[in-house]
């Protein structure tokens, strides 16, 4: 079994295609923070798409890891020379592998913080891009101020201090190519953030300003965050498919990515020091962001919401499973049409009901095994940038709220920490400590749960969606989640 390497790549079987670029001739144009996932069947993945093409030989990618976890990416990758199987499953059972060789170098910055700021302060680098999960912009879901007191944010603020976290590593970045006369890098956000180069912009000036005033005004005016929206489903990485890579193609690689056919990226074409031609990748390169990633957040997005709790309470635990089920399908459906697409203007080039459509049999594939319990997690980050907005539109708009008050009441049901079959569930959510205990009285005080300001603003006064949330809790505690969904499919 050959192990995945540079030096192993003219001896890996001719089914397993290969970059044909010579990467030792790339430079590093990109400094990407966050290489998880869906990073690599993304982004790293259009930047080969183009370098195979000839293109975008000075674009390299310089992967970056902040977290604990990002150690064991460390290791797969620096052993592998950066380089990845890519395995993308169609729903007939179809496999299309390809190793990917745009990740050129990988830094971990715990282990030398200077290294990852001396790399986004050289002349070369023109982008750093994130995928830091929507959480990691550290603003207030509701206020949408950042938390300051965040004891690593307090921590980068010392002077002198070595930078742990992103916002310290770019901001000082920033610093040093002002202080030598080199214009600032583009910040580019991939995060499924509604306005995510907005969200980038107050979030890093926001540091800057509390660092050095004079520093928060230069990033304000001089940096770039372009909005993007971004879509590909990419479930986590399991042994399973290492074995799977082991015996369909002879590679031994540490950490392969899976993920569906489909992809799509619309970027705000706002990158002064210039950008890799996206658009010969397949990208569409516009000049306004927004009603693709609304289109996204509120139908792809939420949809997983009002999917994987339900489904989860059921007793599914993959993600195709509970889309096969007609009973989901259509209330997926009948949230899509009637509460999310209101709150949608026209998208250019979309066909709404048809990419409705797409959505379910996207969710369907049985190939790519997506877990229910990855959908679940986080639901604290994801619950109020994604659904919150379609209440709170058509609360203000006479609108429907009915699905929506029911994902969010089935959201609730699972923080309880236990399902219908009385397994415990495990609750993985930066605000866990907090949500669960709240969850578990909320049987005795029905509005526990959403009486938390933090997460749902002023929701809690409003007496319609109080009223609808309250009703559908009720049910899934007298009768579950399927007779739930089934009283649901009757209501006008």
């Amino acid at each position: 079994m050959l192990p995945l390497t540079a030096q192993n790549l003219a001896s890996l079987p001719p089914d397993l295609p290969v970059p044909s670029y010579d990467r030792g001739a790339l430079r590093t144009g990109i400094v990407h923070f966050g290489v998880g996932g869906f990073h690599r069947a993304h982004e790293a993945m259009y930047l080969d798409r183009l370098m195979n093409e000839g293109k975008a030989q000075e674009w390299a990618i310089c992967g970056v890891g902040v977290m604990p976890f990002d150690e064991r990416m460390r290791d797969a990758l620096v052993a592998q020379d950066g380089l990845y199987t890519l395995v993308v499953k169609a729903p007939d059972g179809t496999l299309e592998p390809r190793v990917i060789g745009s990740i050129k170098e990988y830094l971990y910055a715990p282990d030398d913080p200077e290294a990852v700021i001396e790399k986004m302060a050289s002349e070369e680098v023109r982008i750093v891009s994130l995928t830091v999960t929507e959480g990691g912009y550290n603003f207030n879901a509701v206020t949408g101020e950042f938390v300051e007191d965040n004891p690593d944010v307090q921590h980068d603020l010392q002077p002198g201090a070595a930078p742990r976290t992103t916002f310290g590593l770019i901001t000082e970045a920033l610093a040093r190519r002002r202080d030598r006369g080199l214009p600032p890098f583009t910040i580019m956000s991939c995060d499924n953030i509604q306005g995510n180069g907005h969200a980038a912009r107050r979030s890093f000036v926001a540091f800057a300003t509390l660092r050095d005033p004079q520093l928060g005004a230069y990033v304000q005016e001089h940096v770039a965050f372009p909005n993007s929206m971004v879509d590909r489903i990419t479930p986590v990485t399991t042994d399973d498919d290492r074995e799977e890579v082991r015996k369909r193609f002879g590679v031994d690689d540490a950490w392969p990515v899976v993920c569906e056919p489909f992809t799509q990226w619309a970027l705000e074409d706002a990158f002064p020091l210039g950008r890799p031609p996206f658009e010969d990748a397949g990208v569409q390169v516009v000049a306004d962001v927004e009603p693709y990633e609304l289109m996204k957040l509120r139908l792809l997005n939420a949809s997983h919401q009002a999917l994987c709790y339900f489904g989860y309470l059921a007793g599914y635990r993959l993600v195709h499973d509970v889309a096969q089920d007609p009973l989901f399908a259509e209330f997926l459906l009948a949230y899509m049409d009637r509460e999310a697409t209101p709150t949608l203007e026209p998208v250019p080039g979309i066909d709404l009901d048809e990419y409705k459509h797409q959505l379910i049999d996207r969710f369907s594939n049985a190939q790519v095994k997506d877990t229910v319990a990855r959908l679940c997690a986080e639901s604290s980050d994801r619950i109020p940038k994604w659904l919150l907005p379609v209440i709170r539109h058509n609360l203000d708009n006479g609108g429907e709220i009915l699905r929506s008050a029911a994902v969010v009441a089935s959201w609730a049901r699972y923080a309880e920490g236990v399902d219908e079959q009385g397994r415990p569930i495990e609750v993985v959510d930066r605000l866990r400590d907090t949500l669960v205990p709240v969850a578990q009285r909320q049987r005795e005080e029905p509005l526990a749960f959403i009486a938390n300001r933090e997460v749902f603003g002023d929701l809690i006064d409003n007496e319609r969606f109080v009223s609808t949330y309250r009703s559908v809790l009720a049910s899934l505690h007298t009768k579950g989640a399927r007779a739930t969904l089934e009283d649901l499919a009757t209501a006008s």
